[in-house]
C-alpha cells in the first residue's frame, strides 16, 4: 500500500530507538524514550523546505503515529519540523 501525504504535510520514519548507553548501560524498554529524529519518506506538494530523503529533528510530540506495512510513521506538519541535518 502507499500513502500520499496532502498539503505540507510528511511522512517520517523515526530513527531507531538505542538499547545501550555510550557507557555500555543497557536500557529496558519500559525505559526508553521516542527518537525526535528521522528520514521523511515522503513529502506533500506545498512542502518548501524538506524533501524525500532529508534527516530531520522534530517537536517530541508532534505529528500521528500510524502503522503502515509492519512499519511504524508518524505524519506532521512541516511546521513541526525543527531542523534537517547537512
Amino acid at each position: 500500500m502507499s500513502l500520499k501525504p496532502l498539503n505540507d504535510r510528511v511522512i517520517v520514519k523515526r530513527k531507531e530507538e538505542e538499547s545501550k548507553t555510550a557507557g555500555g548501560i543497557y536500557i529496558p524498554d519500559s525505559a526508553k524514550e521516542k527518537p525526535q529524529g528521522g528520514t521523511i519518506l515522503a513529502a506533500g506538494p506545498e512542502c518548501k523546505t524538506v524533501k524525500k530523503g532529508d534527516s530531520i529533528l522534530f517537536a517530541k510530540y508532534a505529528g500521528s503515529e500510524f502503522r503502515m506495512d509492519g512499519e511504524d510513521l508518524v505524519i506532521m506538519r512541516e511546521d513541526d519540523i525543527l531542523g534537517v541535518f547537512a
